[in-house]
């Protein structure tokens, strides 16, 4: 079947938390932390953020739900947070295809993403998608994280 991205609905957070939990169970193993936040956000909070108006988009092949991602709009920038596929469907480009998708929906020239300092997949998916290091820090759970910016008009 053909995977298509669309919009997300309230009705689909159920989903979005299983993807989400199931994805970045690889990034809780690799840095030994259990806490994520995408690993501890509730259905109510994805629900919320459906709601808002912010994009929030979603990734089916036939009823399923394989992937989803969401951007965090602040005046002209847009944050991408919580892009997740479903694991036995990385590696077919679904996660470049919402990258893309949310990016579009970006409203005015930048949108940045951070991610784990040794998470070389995620690096090398951004940096191919035209994403360049903009600084590094810590985040709640005392991982060194990389940010990255990608200049969208």
């Amino acid at each position: 079947m053909t995977v298509h991205i669309g919009p997300l609905a309230p009705g689909h957070a159920g989903e979005v938390m299983t993807i989400q939990r199931a994805a970045y169970l690889v990034e809780a193993r690799r840095y030994g932390a259990w806490e994520l936040p995408p690993l501890v956000e509730t259905v109510e909070e994805i629900r919320k953020h459906v709601e808002s108006g912010m994009p929030a988009l979603g990734a089916w092949d036939g009823h399923r739900l394989v992937g989803s991602v969401r951007g965090k709009v602040d005046g002209a920038r847009m944050e991408v947070a919580r892009l997740a596929v479903a694991p036995d469907q990385q590696g077919r480009g679904l996660g470049r295809r919402l990258l893309e998708a949310v990016c579009a929906q970006a409203p005015g020239e930048v949108v940045w993403l951070f991610t784990g300092a040794e998470s070389d997949e995620n690096l090398r998916l951004y940096e191919s998608a035209g994403f360049v290091k903009s600084g590094e820090h810590f985040d709640a759970v005392g991982i060194r994280c990389v940010t990255l910016e990608k200049k969208v008009t």
